[in-house]
């Protein structure tokens, strides 16, 4: 397989790296935490090495050194297409290397030889009961795939620790394979009374998944192609990417991991984003039957702010400038809908709001960030049911949290036990009360 023949090559010189700075450096301080931050969910604390993605505050995420832009320049294109294969960012992610159109093709390959879905999965995915959210089926059926692990097969039987990573590949490449025709049977079901769609094997993997969702339109197929591309990942302290590093340096299988990553991204304070985002577009659009003008809308985010409520999608703790993966979509709706009226306004959201929150003085990033847009974008298509929206995220971002799997296996990175205080502890570290005896 091409992805283990590059990481295997790559493998001797990081493991290297890794353990100079263990042995000549390990107690160089990196920082110190506050308690601020530890009451404000460790925010800006530095616990984590992630070199397949990082965020720069000036320029967006970089992956594997690349910001978006270069990364839609460089990857290779689906025929057709000046959208690129997923092939092509999942080769990236795992070997840091900009693909050949016939790397990509190869990585692509192996993901329909292994993308059948066992029928257990399929059946309990039905046996769920109709209240199930999408995010719900979908990190079940995840987890299901466990009994297909080839980790927990050969850890087992006695896997040398070296070869843990090449055994993580292996399921990562088989749950990438699976995700679309798992995550399209599960819209399928909800939404469309159970429709069947099967897989067409002379698209690429991103086509087929559009072609599951929104069959036979061109324009879908290159939108999922760049929501892939923009998703795929986003750093590795997120809660949905460390809930996954955290649960597999405990040797839990990519199965486990992702499930329970999948569980974190459907949270309102993380993967639910996007849908808030259209919620609020279509609040707005309702408000005024129709399309305000500029001062309308001005007015009516002013009075939004004063009420105490955030404008979804605008602001980022890191960011400082628009995301690039926004401006990507803008670039994708301009080209093929520009007069959509939620687009529109959403473009005049993005000229308007900026501004009134800097007014606010209390805002750092009064940008959008990707969620801006992705919502409103989708929901042109006709995939207008929000509670699927996250699970659309989560299909792309398995490529980004196994990438880290196979790497944290591959380099040795030990189970996370960070040590937790007590408020008694606290307060004798600042001194709002005498030390115990027996503390020090």
């Amino acid at each position: 397989m091409i992805i283990q023949d590059r990481i295997a090559a790559k493998l001797p010189a990081w493991r290297e790296r890794v353990q100079r700075l263990i042995k000549e450096f390990g107690s160089v301080k990196v920082g110190e935490v506050t308690v601020e931050q530890i009451y404000s969910g460790i925010r800006g604390v530095q616990i984590n090495v992630s070199d397949i993605s990082y965020i720069d505050p000036q320029e967006g995420i970089r992956i594997r050194g690349y910001t978006i832009p270069e990364i839609l320049e460089k990857l290779p294109k689906a025929q057709g297409s000046q959208y690129p294969l997923a092939g092509g960012i999942f080769y990236l992610l795992m070997v840091d290397e900009i693909p050949s159109y016939a790397e990509a093709m190869e990585v692509e390959e192996e993901w329909r030889r292994r993308s059948r879905v066992p029928i257990y999965v399929y059946d309990l995915i039905r046996a769920m009961p109709a209240c199930a959210h999408p995010m719900t089926m979908f990190s079940q059926a995840i987890l299901a795939l466990n009994c297909e692990s080839v980790f927990a097969e050969r850890y087992n039987e006695g896997m040398q620790k070296s070869e843990y990573w090449l055994a993580t590949l292996d399921d990562s490449m088989n749950l990438v394979a699976k995700a679309p025709n798992i995550a399209a049977f599960i819209y399928n079901l909800r939404y469309k009374g159970g429709r069947q769609t099967r897989p067409d094997f002379d698209l690429d993997w991103s086509a087929n998944f559009a072609n599951m969702l929104v069959p036979g339109n061109e324009n879908y197929r290159d939108l999922i192609r760049l929501f892939i591309v923009l998703h795929s990942d986003h750093e590795g302290a997120n809660v949905s990417a460390h809930t996954a590093q955290l649960v597999n340096s405990a040797l839990s299988d990519v199965y486990y991991s992702t499930s329970a990553a999948m569980c974190g991204l459907a949270g309102p304070l993380h993967g639910l984003a996007n849908q808030e985002c259209l919620r609020w577009l279509e609040g707005v659009y309702s408000r005024f039957n129709g399309l305000p003008d500029k001062d309308q809308l001005a007015n009516f985010a002013r009075d939004w702010l004063k009420s105490g409520q955030v404008i979804p999608g605008y602001g980022h703790p890191v960011l400082r400038v628009t995301d690039p993966r926004f401006t990507a979509q803008m670039i994708f709706g301009n080209e093929h809908f520009p007069d959509d009226s939620l687009f529109t306004l959403a473009k005049m959201v993005y000229e308007v709001v900026p501004g009134i929150l800097i007014e606010t003085g209390k805002v750092k990033n009064p940008w959008p960030n990707v969620d801006a847009l992705s919502g409103a974008i989708q929901h042109h298509y006709g995939v207008n049911e929000y509670d699927f929206y996250t699970v659309l995220f989560g299909v792309s971002r398995i490529m980004g949290l196994t990438a880290q799997s196979v790497w944290a296996r591959a380099l040795g990175k030990p189970i996370e036990r960070p040590k937790s205080l007590t408020t008694r502890m606290l307060e004798e570290i600042v001194g709002i009360v005498p030390v115990s005896e027996g503390s020090e």
